[in-house]
């Protein structure tokens, strides 16, 4: 797995995620299982192979959380700059076509929440916009065909 960069934010979350997903949901799984163990024949049991079902998609996301977390590295608010667009940057751009103004923050896969502005900086747009400064045009490939928009503003 290759290095995620994060926000101490974005990491502290995983981290929750983590430890509820060892210490709450784990043992809960585990008390599901016995408890359908305890009802006899196994073979026909559908709750015993949903609750082992279960625990096999949480070991999953435990194991991918823990190999996030463990490549996670840390990003330096203060060493971000503001004179091109780059990973943690508030961008602000123009459709060219439409006029219509959009802000996004460039952030990790991970931390990416559309409805709160974030979009990953693998996302065609962000690839689009890394290393542009204010007044340049970005010609961006997407899915649909091509979209042009002018870097009006790059923030921390």
């Amino acid at each position: 797995m290759a290095v995620t960069y994060m926000t101490e934010d974005g990491l502290r979350k995983l981290k929750d995620e983590l430890i509820a997903m060892e210490s709450v949901q784990r043992p809960e799984i585990s008390r599901q299982i016995a408890e359908a163990r305890d009802k006899g024949d196994l073979s026909e049991n559908a709750e015993y192979d949903a609750a082992k079902e279960a625990q096999g998609m949480l070991e999953a996301k435990i194991s991918r959380l823990k190999k996030l977390i463990g490549n996670a590295r840390l990003i330096d608010a203060s060493a971000i700059g503001t004179d091109e667009v780059q990973i943690m940057n508030r961008v602000t751009i123009r459709n060219l076509k439409t006029g219509k103004m959009m802000t996004y923050t460039l952030v990790s896969e991970s931390e990416a929440d559309l409805k709160s502005g974030k979009i990953a900086v693998n996302t065609p747009i962000a690839r689009g916009l890394l290393g542009k400064k204010v007044g340049d045009v970005a010609e961006i490939k997407v899915p649909s065909g091509t979209m042009t928009f002018e870097v009006v503003e790059i923030t921390v």
